[in-house]
């Protein structure tokens, strides 16, 4: 038998992670699901609950997948999965109704940012950004004295890239008092970090491309609650807008979520090293990584996460010879191991200056520099990023 939701609750997340999305049990039967590459299925009567039907509706391959994410995140329904963050990101906002108000932190993942500012720029929502790490500012967004209460609160903890975190349970409850839907992006923490539907949230979302799936092989998304009227108009998004995955990448990312724990315990444990050395480098201007007890959001981050995440952010003091916006770029071309790309996640270090994307929020440093930290040894990424800095100094 199968991973049931009962046994996935007596087990640690480092075990489920590997269990999760099995197949059943059966003499000569593989232990990994297969990959089932069919546009359609056979049947003859109409369509009804648990039929697949066509390709567009499901895939036994997407099954497996989204088993194994739901039981992470503590949900008791199957996630649903999508052909990439984005098209999770179109689904989840198709929640907010024609003209509803959408209250969404000023610091957050850009390709959401300005999906919703498209869309409020066509008048089908209303678009209220608010510094999410301020409590009392998005209360006051999402109720305001006089004005329309919120329809759907978006999180994000810690934000992409400032590494703000929010006070997730205060703010879900603020929501739900108005009637409001939350959705929260996990992306950057993983349910081994951090479990938002235990906290009140009624939808996750991931981009499956990052940390979950973990080898920058796949482009992927995926949307993961236990309301079943919620599951349900979002199925019905992806089916109607298409937003699917292909089978290949969905098996891809089961394979990689395999080792999600491993990847998660090294690549913390080497952010918070780096965070310490880099926290009182001359070059560094300044740094964020909420497991430093110096970080504004660290004792929020302690009482609602389970470790820091493997991002951290810092800011290049600029000199006499350049801004600081070139001495960040001056870093980023000299390093050799660190990977100079977008995303996040992999198991490979990368790093790049957040403002040299366009959509970036103009609030952003232009001397910020954001780090993936991969699976690499320690040292060996820190005598990179030691000798680029110091490279800066000639």
């Amino acid at each position: 038998m199968s991973l049931s939701d009962q046994h996935a609750a007596d087990l640690s997340p480092e075990t489920v992670v590997v269990a999760a999305g099995r197949p059943e049990r059966a003499h000569d039967e593989p232990v990994n699901p297969p990959i089932v590459l069919s546009s359609t299925y056979f049947g003859t009567g109409s369509l009804g609950d648990g039929d697949r039907g066509y390709g567009r509706y499901a895939n036994p391959t997407w099954d497996p997948f989204e088993d194994a994410l739901a039981k992470l995140e503590g949900a008791t329904l199957p996630g649903l999965l999508y052909a990439s963050g984005l098209a999770a990101v179109s689904s989840a906002l198709s929640l907010v109704p024609a003209g509803g108000v959408v209250v969404m932190p000023s610091h957050s993942y850009a390709g959401s940012l300005v999906m919703a500012t498209e869309l409020a720029e066509k008048g089908f929502l209303e678009l209220r950004t608010v510094d999410i790490t301020d409590t009392d500012a998005v209360k006051a967004l999402i109720s305001p004295d006089n004005g329309k209460k919120a329809d759907l609160l978006w999180l994000e903890s810690p934000t992409n890239p400032m590494l703000g975190i929010a006070d997730i349970r205060a703010l879900t409850d603020a929501a739900h008092a108005v009637g409001a839907i939350v959705v929260t992006d996990n992306t950057f923490s993983t349910p081994l970090v951090q479990q938002p539907l235990s906290l009140g949230s009624d939808v996750v979302l991931h981009s499956v491309t990052k940390y979950l799936a973990g080898h920058s092989d796949v482009v992927l998304g995926a949307l993961v609650t236990s309301n079943p009227e919620l599951r349900a108009t979002l199925l019905h998004h992806r089916i109607i807008h298409g937003g699917i995955a292909g089978p290949f990448e969905a098996w891809l990312a089961l394979r990689g979520l395999r080792t999600l724990a491993l990847r998660i315990e090294r690549s913390q444990a080497s952010a918070a090293t780096l965070a310490e050395r880099l926290s009182t480098h001359p070059r560094v201007e300044t740094i964020r990584y909420p497991g430093l007890p110096t970080d504004p959001g660290h004792e929020r981050a302690k009482a609602q996460m389970k470790g820091f995440g493997s991002i951290l952010c810092i800011q290049i003091a600029g000199d006499e010879h350049r801004k600081g916006a070139d001495a960040a770029d001056e870093l980023v071309r000299a390093l050799q191991l660190w990977l100079p790309a977008t995303s996040l996640g992999g198991v490979e270090s990368l790093i790049e200056r957040r403002r040299r994307h366009t959509a970036e929020p103009l609030s952003v440093p232009e001397n910020l520099v954001r780090l993936s930290v991969g699976i690499e040894n320690v040292e060996d990424l820190w005598s990179d990023l030691e000798q680029a800095l110091k490279s800066l100094e000639g």
